[in-house]
C-alpha cells in the first residue's frame, strides 16, 4: 500500500456506511408505539377518549377496547359527546404520553342511560371480549369516542392506542454518503504511485553520467502524479447511487442556517365561533335515523296501534296519526294515513349548532307516495333520539325553497321579526285567522294555495247549504304554539312548520231543530243518527309555509298540508 493513511481511511468510512445501513435497518425505529390507560385509573359508567388524544395528521390509529362483558363504542362530535357525558363520573382519556395514556377522571352520577343507539353517534360498534377501532374522523371539526357498558356497569378502562411513530433516520444517508467517499478515497489512495524524488543533476562526461546514458534510451522520461479531483470522487458516488441523496443532504445543510434565521410563522387563528359551525347531523347519520323513523312508523300502522309509536313519533305527527288509528278502529272508511317514506331524500334542512333542542328536516317521497312530504323530526336534549313532530304533503304547484349552504341555516326563535315578512309564530297564527275568517285582516297575507282553498271551500258550502238552514254553524281554527318550528333558508326568509287546532260547531237554532249524522262519519264516531243538542267535530291541521324575506315583496306561501278527523263529540 503506497500511502499509510489509505487504511484507516477505508476503515473510517466502512464504519460510517455501516452506521448509516445500521440506522435504516437494525436499529430503526418501530412504525408504531402503543401506549394504554395506566393499570390504576379510576373507572365510571363512561369512559371518554378526547380528540387530543388523536394527533391532528394521523391516519393509521387503532384504539384496542379489552373487557370482560358486552361494550359499546361510539363516535360523534366532540360537543355532543361531552353534552351526552353530561354530570355522569367518567374517565377521559385526553392525550398521548411517552409511556402511558394522559387521563383524567371527574366524580359524578354513577349510572347513565345505556348509549347504544343514540342518534348523536356517527357510528357505534358493539363487541364483548376485545374490539380494535380505526379511528377515523367521519368529517371536519373535532372528534371523540365514547365507551360505556349498560351505563350501570363500569366502562371499560383497559384501553391502548397504536399511533404512527416517527421513524425518521436524519443522519443515516449522509452516514452512508460520507462513508462511500472515504471508501472511495482511501481505495485511490491505494493504488496512487508516489512522486519520485529529485536526483542531483550529473555532470557530463562523469562515470555517472556514462552509466546512466547507457541505462535509458535517447528519449528522456519523466514522470509525474495527477491529483485526484474531487469532481472524479462524486462521479463515482453516482455510480453507486449516492448522487441523489448527495444533493439532498447539500441542499438541507444549506438551507438549514436559512431557516433557523428565519421568524417563525404563526397558524391564522380558527374564526370565532366556528367550532359550533357544523351540521347536527350528518348525512349518513340522517339516513339512519330516517330508516328507523319509518320502520317505527310502518309497525305501528300496521298494527293500528299508538304506543308502538312513542320512541319515534311525538307532537302534532304522533297526534294525528293515533287520532287516524282510533277513528279507522270506529269507521272504515276513513284512509289510513299516508305513508312515511325514508327515502330518496329529495333534499334536507340541517342547521349548524351546539344546543337543544334540534330540528332537522327531510324532503322525501316513496314509490307510495303521490308528492313529497317533509318529515319534521326534532330531538328534545342529547340523551333523546330524534322523533318525527309533523308528516307533510307538499300541494301541487309548490317548490320546496333552496336550502342553501350548511352555515347559512339555523333553527329560529319563533318571535324572531328582524329580517322576516313575519314572525315564525305570528305566521302560523295568520294562516289560522285567515282559515277561520277569509274575509278578514289576513285576506291578503298569503299567496293562494290549494289548501286555503279547499278549507275555505268548504266551509262556505257548508254554511250556504239549505239542508243547514236550522243549525248555527261556526268554524274556527286556533294555532298551537308548541308545535311550532322555524328554520331560516339560504335567501334571508324561513321555513316554518305549525299545528292548528280546527273545530267544526253545529248547533241546532231553536228547539226542535236538529243535526242529522245519518250515513256520515260521524255516526260512526258518536252511535247517534241525529242530535238535537249539537255537534263538535275537531281536525288536526299541520301546514308548511314559506316566510319570504321582509324586503322581498312576497307574500306567505302556504307549500304543504295535512289534515286528519280527531274526533266527534255531541254536546
Amino acid at each position: 500500500m503506497r500511502f499509510p493513511f489509505a487504511a484507516p481511511i477505508m476503515a473510517i468510512g466502512a464504519l460510517l456506511v455501516l452506521l448509516g445501513i445500521g440506522q435504516l435497518t437494525w436499529w430503526a425505529p418501530p412504525s408504531t408505539v402503543t401506549v394504554g390507560v395506566p393499570a390504576d385509573a379510576s373507572s365510571g359508567p363512561v369512559t371518554v377518549i378526547e380528540a387530543g388524544a388523536k394527533q391532528a395528521d394521523a391516519e393509521e390509529v387503532e384504539i384496542t377496547v379489552q373487557s370482560d362483558g358486552p361494550f359499546t363504542l361510539a363516535v360523534g362530535r366532540a360537543a355532543d359527546v361531552e353534552a351526552w357525558v353530561g354530570e355522569a363520573a367518567h374517565l377521559s382519556v385526553t392525550g398521548v404520553g411517552e409511556d402511558e395514556l394522559l387521563t383524567e377522571f371527574t366524580e359524578g352520577e354513577e349510572t347513565v342511560p345505556n348509549p347504544s343507539g343514540s342518534d348523536l353517534w356517527t357510528s357505534e360498534e358493539t363487541a364483548e371480549g376485545t374490539l380494535t377501532h380505526r379511528w377515523l374522523d367521519p368529517g371536519e371539526g373535532d372528534w371523540s369516542i365514547l365507551v360505556a357498558a349498560d351505563g350501570e356497569t363500569p366502562a371499560p378502562t383497559d384501553i391502548s392506542i397504536t399511533s404512527p411513530n416517527d421513524t425518521s433516520t436524519p443522519w443515516a444517508i449522509p452516514l452512508i454518503i460520507l462513508g462511500a467517499l472515504l471508501l472511495i478515497l482511501g481505495v485511490a489512495l491505494a493504488f496512487m504511485k508516489p512522486r519520485r524524488k529529485r536526483r542531483e543533476p550529473v555532470q557530463p562526461g562523469s562515470r555517472a553520467h556514462v552509466r546512466e546514458q547507457n541505462r535509458r534510451p535517447d528519449t528522456a522520461r519523466s514522470f509525474t502524479a495527477r491529483p485526484v479531483r474531487a469532481t472524479a470522487l462524486l462521479g463515482m458516488a453516482a455510480v453507486l447511487g449516492f448522487s441523489g441523496s448527495a444533493a439532498a443532504y447539500a441542499t438541507a445543510t444549506e438551507s438549514a442556517p436559512a431557516e433557523d434565521s428565519a421568524s417563525p410563522t404563526e397558524s391564522p387563528a380558527a374564526p370565532e365561533g366556528e367550532a359550533g359551525a357544523y351540521p347536527v347531523v350528518l348525512e349518513s347519520q340522517l339516513d339512519r335515523i330516517l330508516e328507523s323513523v319509518a320502520t317505527t312508523v310502518g309497525e305501528a300502522d300496521a298494527a293500528a296501534d299508538a304506543t308502538l309509536l312513542e320512541p319515534r313519533v311525538a307532537g302534532a305527527a304522533a297526534t294525528l296519526r293515533s287520532a287516524n288509528y282510533s277513528v279507522r278502529a270506529q269507521a272504515d272508511e276513513v284512509p289510513a294515513p299516508t305513508q312515511v317514506a325514508p327515502g330518496p331524500v329529495l333534499t334536507s334542512m340541517i342547521p349548524t349548532g351546539s344546543g337543544w333542542p334540534r330540528t332537522v328536516v327531510a324532503l322525501t317521497q316513496g314509490d307510495a307516495n303521490p308528492v313529497p312530504q317533509a318529515l319534521v323530526l326534532v330531538q328534545d336534549n342529547p340523551r333523546s333520539n330524534y322523533r318525527l313532530t309533523s308528516s307533510i304533503q307538499m300541494l301541487p304547484g309548490t317548490t320546496f325553497p333552496t336550502a342553501g349552504s350548511p352555515e347559512g341555516l339555523e333553527e329560529l326563535p319563533l318571535d324572531q321579526a328582524e329580517g322576516l315578512v313575519a314572525p315564525p309564530e305570528d305566521a302560523v297564527a295568520a294562516i289560522a285567522d285567515y282559515l277561520t275568517d277569509p274575509e278578514g285582516g289576513n285576506s291578503a297575507t298569503f299567496e293562494a294555495n290549494s289548501f286555503a282553498d279547499a278549507i275555505t271551500s268548504f266551509q262556505s258550502d257548508v254554511v250556504a247549504d239549505a239542508g243547514n238552514d236550522s243549525a248555527e254553524i261556526t268554524f274556527t281554527h286556533v294555532a298551537v304554539p308548541e308545535h311550532t318550528r322555524a328554520i331560516s333558508t339560504g335567501d334571508g326568509g324561513a321555513m316554518v312548520f305549525g299545528y292548528l287546532d280546527h273545530t267544526y260547531s253545529s248547533v241546532p237554532e231553536g228547539p226542535g231543530d236538529s243535526i242529522e249524522l245519518e250515513g256520515t262519519v260521524y255516526e260512526a264516531l258518536t252511535g247517534e243518527e241525529s242530535t238535537e243538542d249539537g255537534i263538535d267535530v275537531r281536525y288536526g291541521e299541520a301546514v308548511m309555509m314559506y316566510v319570504p324575506p321582509a324586503d322581498s315583496g312576497q307574500k306567505i306561501t302556504v307549500i304543504g298540508a295535512a289534515q286528519q278527523l280527531l274526533s266527534a263529540e255531541l254536546r
